[in-house]
């Protein structure tokens, strides 16, 4: 192998690389050798079939096999001659005069080719303890662990027969219904056996009030209009009208709050609940605090390195952002003129600097873990597999399958496992401040940097 030709500018490099073709025949023989022992010729004994009528037979689909193998063990080793870091894979070009391919594959010629590849930029990570970083925190209000209990009783509620009374608010009507859009019959517009407990606003506007008063037996006609932003579109706006019959109206039974409910909740006693129910709490306001502080984090480090970016890496990520974008919005049957006083052009935009500000953030996480030897382990792997398969009842070993399967899952499911702990180790190093806020503010920070 010989590099005839390299061409360096600025992340871009472009080689022609030649690959002798006394290398090719020698790789070509030694393949048809290895074939010799393996093919089984009606007339030939196994191992006995000439060289000759091997090449005969198989010679071009070899040197085709040939040559692919060598331009990927010489192109590798150039790269590694040169200790180069390619950002993709690299592009591979042939000649394009078939004649010349002819003549490489009847070994009359060395085979030469071109190969280009953005190379990864030399990341120079700044002091870590220079960020200036605020966590922002929040402790849990007693008010909040009474209301999250009270939850917790709404949603133990059980059901009783109202003994006859008409139905009002907080009852469970149990019902059948029909509804018609101008006469006809519509999608989804009936059900038997329906339960609705009034007052919750489960079903649209007018439809519960209209039950309001109503006894097990009755039979109604319901008028409801769909609220105009209906995301059923032909439904949207529309005025239906219900022939509803009352099967049974059902008064809800509140549990007592005590020890015997904390029990119910997996709990020892009142006491432990309030203990349970204060973590959860805390575990959300924490939650809040560290979304805030990392993208704080992220924003600074973007802003303190102005590094060259790959092209080729950039146009990948937002290529996979407009993507998902594109069918995001042919799903919800959106466009871009929908959006007041913005064009796809002004999308295009956005979402690029979008994608280079993740490439950016992605080359420094990775060097920073690089250099400081943060790793992913085994095990950390394999509980956040087990976690990804707890989001599939019944069909966790068809989760596993996915990931022992799909080139690539493995690396997707290690990505924020890598990130958090470069997240970790930048915070050991930066030290933040403490600042003190309400839970509403601390919410409503975090709320801002997700939208953001």
């Amino acid at each position: 192998m010989q590099i005839t030709q390299a061409v360096q500018d600025g992340l871009k490099r472009t080689m022609t690389i030649t690959v002798a073709a006394a290398e090719i025949s020698q790789r070509f023989e030694a393949r048809l050798d290895d074939l010799k022992d393996k093919v089984q010729l009606k007339g030939f004994r196994k191992g006995k079939v000439p060289t000759v009528h091997l090449k005969k037979m198989y010679g071009r689909s070899v040197m085709g096999e040939v040559l692919d193998e060598a331009i990927k063990d010489t192109s590798l080793k150039a790269i590694e001659e040169r200790q180069e870091r390619p950002a993709m894979q690299p592009d591979i070009v042939l000649p394009e005069d078939p004649a010349v391919i002819a003549q490489v594959i009847d070994g009359k010629a060395d085979l030469s080719y071109s190969m280009s590849f953005e190379v990864l930029p030399k990341v120079e990570v700044m002091d870590l303890k220079g960020l200036k970083l605020e966590r922002i925190v929040a402790d849990v209000d007693p008010a909040d662990i009474d209301g999250a209990i009270e939850k917790l009783v709404d949603r133990s509620v059980g059901y009783e027969d109202a003994d006859g009374r008409a139905a009002g608010d907080g009852d469970r009507v149990t019902l059948d219904f029909a509804g018609k859009i101008d006469g006809e019959l519509f999608e989804g517009g009936a059900a038997d056996g329906a339960q609705l407990v009034l007052g919750q606003g489960q079903f649209i506007p007018g439809f519960e009030d209209g039950l309001k008063g109503a006894v097990a037996g009755e039979t109604r006609v319901v008028t409801a209009t769909f609220p105009e932003t209906y995301p059923v579109p032909t439904l949207a706006g529309k005025t239906a009208v219900f022939d509803v019959t009352v099967k049974a109206v059902s008064a809800p039974n509140r549990p007592v709050i005590d020890d015997a409910f904390a029990t119910s909740m997996g709990a020892e006693n009142m006491a432990d609940l309030r203990r349970l129910v204060t973590e959860q709490l805390q575990k959300e306001l924490d939650g809040a605090s560290r979304m805030k502080l990392k993208r704080e984090l992220l924003d600074e480090l973007e802003k303190a390195h102005g590094f060259e970016l790959p092209t080729s890496l950039v146009e990948h990520e937002f290529n996979s952002i407009w993507t998902q974008l594109s069918n995001t919005m042919k799903q919800q049957n959106q466009a871009f003129s929908d959006e007041a006083g913005k064009t796809e052009a002004d999308a295009r935009g956005e979402y690029r600097k979008i994608a280079e500000r993740r490439v950016r953030l992605g080359l420094l996480v990775g060097e920073i873990g690089d250099k400081n030897k943060i790793e992913v382990t085994q095990d950390e792997l394999r509980r956040a597999l087990i976690e990804q398969a707890r989001q599939f009842p019944g069909q966790e070993k068809m989760v596993y399958e996915y990931y022992e399967k799909t080139p690539g899952a493995v690396a997707e499911l290690r990505a924020p496992i890598f990130e958090d702990k470069v997240v970790d180790y930048v915070l050991a190093q930066a030290s933040p401040g403490m600042r003190k806020v309400s839970k509403d503010e601390l919410f409503k920070m975090a709320e801002d940097v997700s939208q953001s």
